[in-house]
């Protein structure tokens, strides 16, 4: 079930201190550079961006590769696009992943700041690996919470990666682990609103918690 709140201002300025504070190096954060266990990938089904307009990039993915978002649409609008918008973000992150471009222009449209350089870094790991994505990458309990004075809205949600594995590129060898607390992982985005020359909310900021306990079920 999600939840969907609003915080003060104070409340999301810590948050997003936290995460400038917690994601500063990208690529060592939790288990998102464990070799064997999938960075995740982003499914081209439905609409990838509801938000976005007809110049949108290429969130296609790999056909061996499915990205799960078991999330209840808010029936607030502004929340309902950030969280679409949050979801983008990390499919963008995911295809830049599968083409093998740390400079993909996919996550560059939907990140700002800090969240720009941790997408960089985490392609950046698995390119320096040679390996791919493959299998399936769930995300699910979402909160979506917002500034008392709307100019900011924080997404959280889990992560199962645990059928969700890194596959050599050259060997096509998948690098299977068995599920664990690793598996489990809390993800906080701070998106950023529209500007006026653009309809995408941005992720500015991200933090990956791994071995997220509430996270198991």
């Amino acid at each position: 079930m999600a939840r969907h709140t609003v915080i003060t201002a104070a409340a999301l300025a810590a948050s997003a201190a936290l995460l400038l504070t917690a994601c500063g190096g990208g690529d060592d954060s939790s288990s998102d550079d464990i070799k064997g266990a999938d960075k995740g990938s982003s499914s081209p089904s439905a609409s990838a961006s509801g938000t976005a307009s007809g110049n949108s990039p290429d969130l296609s993915l790999p056909k061996d590769f499915e990205l799960v978002f078991d999330f209840d649409k808010p029936s607030d609008a502004k929340h309902a696009a950030a969280l679409t918008d949050a979801q983008n973000y990390i499919r963008a992150l995911k295809h830049g992943i599968a083409q093998q471009d740390p400079d993909d222009p996919a996550y560059q449209f939907y990140s700002g700041a800090q969240a720009t350089q941790y997408a960089k870094s985490q392609i950046e790991a698995w390119v320096k690996g040679s390996w791919t994505i493959t299998g399936t990458d769930k995300y699910y309990d979402d909160n979506v919470t917002t500034l008392s004075d709307g100019k900011g809205v924080l997404v959280t949600f889990c992560r199962n990666q645990a059928k969700s594995y890194s596959k050599e590129i050259k060997t096509k060898k998948i690098l299977r682990t068995e599920e664990n607390l690793d598996s489990y992982q809390t993800f906080r985005l701070l998106m950023i609103p529209p500007s006026s020359s653009s309809k995408v909310w941005k992720t500015g900021n991200i933090e990956v918690i791994g071995k997220a306990k509430e996270c198991r079920r």
